[in-house]
C-alpha cells in the first residue's frame, strides 16, 4: 500500500463545534494524569487547547481505496496528530486510518474502532477482519474503523535499527551469558534513542488514546465504540479513563491488568505457564494410550523434563534445526496455550530425540522474533524492526518506574523465578532494554472508572491469565465480565460458541450489558476449542499473536 496524500489541515470538514468537546477531554486527560500519576507537567486550559487543536479537528480525510486487490469498500486515509499533546502546535506525525462504512445507514449507530494487540500490532486491516467476524445485526450498526497506532506500521513508524538477532529479547538466564545480555539490553535502548530521537518518548498508550479521541472528533462523532484484544484491552481501558464521556460500547477481550503494566505483565507469562503446564500433564496422561507420554501427570511431567535435559546435553534435531533445552522450554510455554498443541509438540520432540522421523515445521518459534501482523507492515516504508521498536517504546515509556535500573536485580529475579516457575521464569524476569530507557514523560495511568464495558476472558489463557481479566473488571467498575470456563488460548471472540459469541454480539448490537456477569462453558475436548486453530478466526483471521506479545 502506498501512502496517501494528506488533507490540508485547515480543510473544511468536521464542524468546529466538536473542538471544545475534544479540547475539554484532552485537557481533562492531562489533568487526570497530573492528579493520579504525579506528572509535573501542568495541563493547558481547555480554551487554549481548543485553539491549538482546531486545525487538527478540521481535517477532512481523503478516503481512497486501500489496495487494488482489496475490496473497494475498504478505504484508507492519513491524518495528522500532535507528537506531543502538551504542545499541539509543535511537530505533527502521521496516523494511518481505514474504514468500511455500513451499507445500512438507517441502522447506523456510530463508529467501531478496533485494535488487534501488541504493543506494536498494526491495526489498519481491522475493518476487514471485523466485517467477517461480526454478525450482520452488529455489523450494520457501525462504520468499522481501523488504525495503525502511533509509531506503528504507516503511522510514523519508529525504528531502532536492530538486526534480527537483537530482536530476540526473551533470553534465558545463564551466568556465563548474563553480562552479554546486559550489554545487549543497553545497546537496544541506545539504538532506539539514536534512531528515533525525540519521537520515541511520545510513543505511549496515553498518547495513542488521545489520537483515538482526536480521530473521533475528525469523524464527527460524539462518542466511539471500541473492540480491543490483549494489549488493546489496556489501550481501551486507558481511553475510558482519559475520556469517559466519549466511550460508548467497549469490548475488551483477553485483558491486561493495568496495575501490572508492563514488567509484571511479562512476568505473568511465566506465572500463567505453570498452571497451564500442569493442566497439560493431566490431559496428556488421560490420553496415554494415544500419545504415549505417560499414564499419570507425574510421568508426563518427567517425560518433558527428561527431553529438556537431553536437549541441554545434545540439542534435538528436527528438519535441520537444532533445539536446546532452553528452546524446548520456550516452545512449550507457547504450546501449552492449547493442551493438544502442547501434546503434539512433545510427541514430535520425543520422536526426534529417539532418532525417529519427526517434523518441527509447525512448532512454535523458540527465537521469539515477533511478527504480529503482516499486512499493514509489509511495506517498503516500514522498517523491518518496527514491531519490536514500537513494542519497546510503549512497554518502556508507559511506566519506566516499573523497571529497575540495577542490572543485578534482574539477575536475582531471573534466578529466583526460574526456581519458582521452571518453564519460563528466567525468560520473563531477566534483563530487558527498559532497564536503560529514558524516564517516562508521564507515569502509568491508574484505571478506575464507571464506563460500561464488557470484559471477555478464557479461563485457561496463560498470556493474560484469568486473574488479569478479573483485575481489569474490578478497575472498570461499570463493566460486566464474560468468563469462558474451560476456555483455552489467548483471544476469545469469535469462537463458534453460541454463549460467548452471542453475548458479545448482543452487546454490540443493542448497547445493553448483561444484567450480571456471565459464565459460558467452552466447547470441545477438555476445553480445547477443536473447531478452530489457536488464534484463527472465521473469514479474514486476526493477526496471529505470538507468545512473545500481548
Amino acid at each position: 500500500m502506498r501512502r496517501r496524500g494528506l488533507a490540508p489541515l485547515l480543510a473544511v470538514g468536521v464542524t468546529a463545534t466538536l473542538a471544545p468537546a475534544l479540547a475539554t477531554s484532552t485537557a481533562s486527560a492531562a489533568q487526570t494524569g497530573t492528579a493520579q500519576t504525579g506528572t509535573a507537567q501542568a495541563a493547558a486550559p481547555a480554551s487554549a487547547t481548543a485553539s491549538a487543536l482546531d486545525p487538527y479537528i478540521r481535517q477532512k480525510p481523503k478516503w481512497q481505496r486501500c489496495e487494488a486487490d482489496k475490496p473497494a469498500e475498504y478505504q484508507c486515509a492519513t491524518i495528522k496528530v500532535p507528537l506531543d499533546y502538551r504542545a499541539p502546535g509543535g511537530k505533527r506525525i502521521d496516523m494511518a486510518i481505514s474504514r468500511i462504512r455500513t451499507t445500512t445507514p438507517d441502522k447506523r449507530h456510530g463508529v467501531l474502532l478496533a485494535n488487534p494487540g501488541g504493543p506494536g500490532g498494526p491495526g489498519l486491516d481491522m475493518p476487514l477482519q471485523m466485517k467477517d467476524m461480526l454478525p450482520e445485526s452488529a455489523r450494520q450498526g457501525y462504520d468499522l474503523i481501523g488504525f495503525d497506532p502511533r509509531g506503528v506500521g504507516r503511522s510514523t513508524p519508529v525504528t531502532c535499527g536492530l538486526e534480527p538477532e537483537e530482536e530476540n529479547w526473551l533470553r534465558p538466564y545463564k551466568k556465563a551469558t548474563f553480562d552479554k545480555d546486559v550489554a545487549w539490553a543497553r545497546d537496544v535502548a541506545r539504538k532506539c534513542r539514536e534512531k528515533s530521537g525525540a519521537t520515541l518518548k511520545h510513543i505511549t498508550t496515553r498518547n495513542t488514546a488521545r489520537d483515538m479521541d482526536l480521530l473521533r472528533a475528525i469523524l464527527g462523532e460524539k462518542k466511539l465504540s471500541y473492540f480491543g484484544y490483549s494489549y488493546g484491552t489496556y489501550l481501551g481501558a486507558v481511553y475510558t479513563q482519559l475520556f469517559p464521556s466519549r466511550a460508548d460500547r467497549v469490548v475488551v477481550d483477553s485483558a491486561v491488568d493495568p496495575a501490572r503494566a508492563w514488567r509484571k505483565m511479562i512476568q505473568w507469562w511465566a506465572e500463567g505457564a505453570e498452571p497451564a503446564f500442569d493442566r497439560w500433564t493431566e490431559w496428556a496422561a488421560a490420553r496415554s494410550a494415544k500419545y504415549g507420554l505417560g499414564d499419570t501427570p507425574k510421568k508426563v511431567d518427567r517425560t518433558f523434563w527428561d527431553l529438556v535435559q537431553r536437549a541441554d546435553e545434545k540439542p534435538i534435531e528436527m528438519d535441520g534445526e537444532k533445539y536446546t533445552g532452553d528452546d524446548v522450554r520456550s516452545m512449550m510455554r507457547g504450546a501449552v496455550f492449547s493442551v493438544r498443541e502442547g501434546t503434539e509438540l512433545v510427541v514430535e520432540l520425543k520422536k526426534a530425540a529417539a532418532g525417529e522421523p519427526a517434523s518441527g515445521k509447525k512448532l512454535p518459534d523458540p527465537a521469539g522474533t515477533p511478527r504480529l501482523a503482516a499486512d499493514s507492515a509489509d511495506s517498503a516504508d516500514v522498517p523491518s524492526d518496527n514491531t519490536t521498536a514500537s513494542f519497546w517504546a510503549v512497554v518502556c515509556n508507559d511506566n519506566s518506574a516499573a523497571w529497575s535500573r540495577d542490572p543485578e536485580s534482574y539477575r536475582r529475579d531471573a534466578i529466583e523465578d526460574k526456581g519458582r516457575y521452571p518453564l519460563y521464569g528466567d525468560f520473563a524476569s531477566s534483563i530487558k532494554p527498559c532497564a536503560f530507557w529514558d524516564r517516562s514523560v508521564e507515569r502509568a495511568t491508574v484505571v478506575n472508572n464507571k464506563v460500561g464495558s464488557l470484559v471477555v476472558q478464557n479461563e485457561w489463557d496463560s498470556q493474560t491469565p484469568l486473574p488479569s481479566g478479573q483485575a481489569l473488571h474490578a478497575d472498570l467498575k461499570g463493566s460486566r465480565m464474560l468468563t469462558v470456563l474451560g476456555g483455552e488460548g489467548h483471544g476469545v471472540y469469535p469462537s463458534g460458541n453460541a454463549c460467548t459469541d452471542g453475548t458479545v454480539a448482543d452487546y454490540l448490537t443493542t448497547g445493553k450489558l448483561p444484567a450480571k456477569d456471565v459464565t459460558c462453558q467452552a466447547t470441545g475436548d477438555g476445553g480445547a476449542q477443536e473447531d478452530r486453530k489457536r488464534d484463527a478466526r472465521p473469514g479474514a483471521p486476526l493477526p496471529q499473536r505470538s507468545p512473545d506479545r500481548f
